[in-house]
């Protein structure tokens, strides 16, 4: 077949954003029961709502919570362990009101929290006593919300009685198979959990009350990730006291490390419920790690201190839940979207239980992942993936290069994976290069690489970004004069300081991003508050830094157009961040779009306005680039052009 020519981002492509947002949703938090496998689906079609889904030993899959029910935590605003399963019947948090819900098999749901002020998440069961033990928080209080652990009967009739109290966060409380001891993670203000977090460990009598609590691991400088009970009573964790997230156990009140090695087995806790290994026997484990930013599957025989690699097509591997028949785990690879898959430990063949998308893409279509490191800023280096065009149908004029956007993940402690994810593939497809950058401060490359962003946030991140296009552009990849930056939340930031402060990019589109961190350290929700002390300095005896950081204080030194996507009712980058940066923008001639979502919070879950988003950057992008879709997309309101 003759390939068209036509320009860089004009060509027609399979992958549109009605097709994304149709047939795609995200999956999550998986939960193993007997052979019973659960999840939340994230249905855009169904504006946004969280569903558990049951799927049987025969593979049958089930709706478990009805179409009037949301399942969502907001507990630190971006929730997680919304539900916990006990018998089949399912408690969960309902979105609307934050009640705990106790579903039946075949019942209707029926709260067993009063209406008021709690919201719970990140729940384990405790079936001798007939309770849920869980994170609450309290926003009934004066000034920042109180979080707690609490136990909460099954059978409804009170709030909870309240186990553990006195520091600002809780997390990962896990139940001794015995029933006899509770581990749980706490931290204080200003860390967040991958700076700092205490491991503790408390006794518990026959009616569940508390004894003296040990602290077995942690502190300021220590952070410790998913804390898990062996089937034989043993208490492991992941530290990153070597400088890297490796598991260790605590056994006769000594702690013993595993497996020393330079890979990532902990995430950064966003949200509850995570997990990077399970049991599938007393003494072994299944565990997943990444190293140069991919995934890796492997056993390890809590014995011997040997592992072994379990060879698996995906290069990212994530929320894995371990049985003693099998582990299931969300993955996916550079050709493969998001699944939830079953390995059997005995044979290691997988099974594919539920797809992300059921869009069937030609592979000609797809654009693979090319690994780059480059140096940057203080003789660092920083590392990206680099998505070049692609397209079966088309070529471009002669000489022509492709215009690139700089994508910016948010976080900043977040990190880019080469998994096949179809919103890239929406600009490749149509003609544009595209890099994924790991810039100082991401997680996966060891405590070091994330610490380097320390004091330097908005500085080191947007001269990686920056460096990340001089490193493609050098090479003569792309189009030094179309050159866009984009990114969400914390990498809004990144976007607006890039433009700001450099005059390497002709465009950027700032998805809920932040312009003003001094008005973040003062309106922003309890669990990020005090996130910036670290990243930024201590406020207000930093403030000058604050100010000097902050694009809405320098908008005169901008010189090209931005695109604003925001949503309205977003507590954690309030709206005000944006209009006050589009005023700003609109007042001095440049090209300015804003593109607010009613009913949106911090990320869009509805379908329309993803694909809304979609096609509003890309119009924005024709008209700054003087290029023509060929997408029909509805126009997007541009002042000062």
């Amino acid at each position: 077949m003759t390939r068209r020519t036509a320009p860089f981002g004009t060509w027609v492509s399979p992958i549109t954003s009605d097709l994304i947002v149709s047939e795609t949703v995200a999956i999550g938090s998986i939960t193993v029961e007997g052979d019973d496998i659960y999840w939340i689906e994230s249905r855009p079609t169904e504006g946004g709502r969280n569903v558990v889904v049951r799927c049987t030993a025969d593979g049958q899959l089930t709706d478990v919570t009805p179409s009037s029910f949301n399942v969502r935590t907001r507990v630190h605003e971006y929730g997680g362990g919304a539900f916990a399963i006990a018998d089949r019947v399912v408690f969960f948090s309902n979105d609307k009101d934050q009640r705990i819900y106790r579903q039946d098999p075949d019942r209707t749901p029926a709260p067993i929290t009063p209406i008021g002020p709690l919201r719970y998440a990140d729940g384990v069961t405790d079936h001798r006593r007939g309770r849920l033990i869980c994170v609450c928080e309290d926003h009934g209080t004066d000034g920042e919300p109180r979080n707690t652990i609490v136990a909460v009967p099954m059978a409804g009739g009170n709030p909870g009685q309240v186990l553990v109290a006195g520091n600002d966060f809780y997390s990962s409380p896990r139940l001794h198979p015995d029933g006899h001891s509770l581990a749980w993670l706490s931290w204080n203000h200003p860390n967040m959990p991958w700076d700092g977090t205490e491991l503790w460990v408390a006794p518990l009598d026959g009616q569940g009350g508390f004894g003296e609590p040990t602290r077995v691991a942690g502190g300021v400088d220590e952070s410790i990730f998913q804390p898990e009970w062996s089937p034989d009573g043993a208490l492991y964790f992941v530290s990153d006291r070597s400088g890297w997230w490796n598991l260790y156990r605590w056994c006769d009140r000594q702690i013993k490390p595993l497996l020393s090695k330079q890979a990532e087995f902990g995430l950064p806790q966003w949200g509850f419920g995570m997990s990077t290994y399970g049991f599938a026997a007393d003494h072994q484990i299944v565990c997943t790690y990444s190293n140069d930013g991919d995934s890796r599957l492997a056993t390890i025989d809590t014995i011997s201190d040997e592992s072994a690699e379990i060879e698996t097509p995906y290069t990212s591997i994530s929320d894995i839940r371990v049985s003693p028949k099998h582990a299931v785990f969300v993955a996916a690879s550079p050709t493969e979207t998001a699944a939830v898959v079953a390995l059997d430990l005995t044979t290691h063949r997988t099974r594919v239980l539920r797809r992300t998308s059921t869009v069937a893409i030609d592979e000609r279509f797809v654009a693979l992942p090319q690994a780059i490191t480059f140096p940057t800023a203080q003789d660092a280096v920083a590392h990206a993936l680099f998505y070049p065009p692609c397209n079966p149908d088309y070529t471009a004029p002669a000489g022509e290069r492709p215009p690139l956007i700089v994508n910016c993940h948010g976080g900043p402690t977040g990190a880019t994976s080469s998994e096949l994810r179809l919103r890239t593939q929406f600009w490749t497809g149509r003609g544009f290069a595209l890099v994924n950058v790991n810039y100082r401060g991401s997680s996966g490359y060891g405590r070091a690489y994330r610490e380097s962003l320390n004091n330097q946030w908005g500085i080191a991140d947007v001269a990686d970004c920056v460096n990340a296009a001089r490193h493609l552009i050098g090479q003569g990849r792309v189009d030094r004069a179309r050159v866009a930056i984009s990114g969400s939340s914390a990498g809004g930031y990144t976007v607006l300081c890039a433009l700001t402060f450099h005059d390497i990019f002709k465009a950027g589109a700032s998805h809920y991003g932040i312009s003003d961190l001094e008005a973040l350290a003062k309106d922003t929700h309890k669990f990020e508050s005090r996130y910036l002390d670290r990243l930024v300095g201590p406020y207000p005896q930093r403030r000058d830094t604050y100010r000097e950081r902050s694009p809405i204080h320098f908008s005169d030194r901008l010189s090209c157009p931005v695109i604003f996507l925001q949503g309205l009712e977003d507590a954690v980058v309030p709206p005000n961040q944006a209009e006050r940066m589009v005023q700003a923008l609109a007042s001095k001639g440049l090209p300015v779009a804003y593109v607010p979502f009613a009913g949106e919070q911090h990320g869009f879950r509805r379908a329309e306005n993803i694909k809304r988003a979609m096609d509003a950057e890309l119009y924005f992008y024709g008209r700054v680039f003087g290029f023509k879709p060929a997408d029909s997309v509805e126009p997007v309101a541009i002042q000062n052009l």
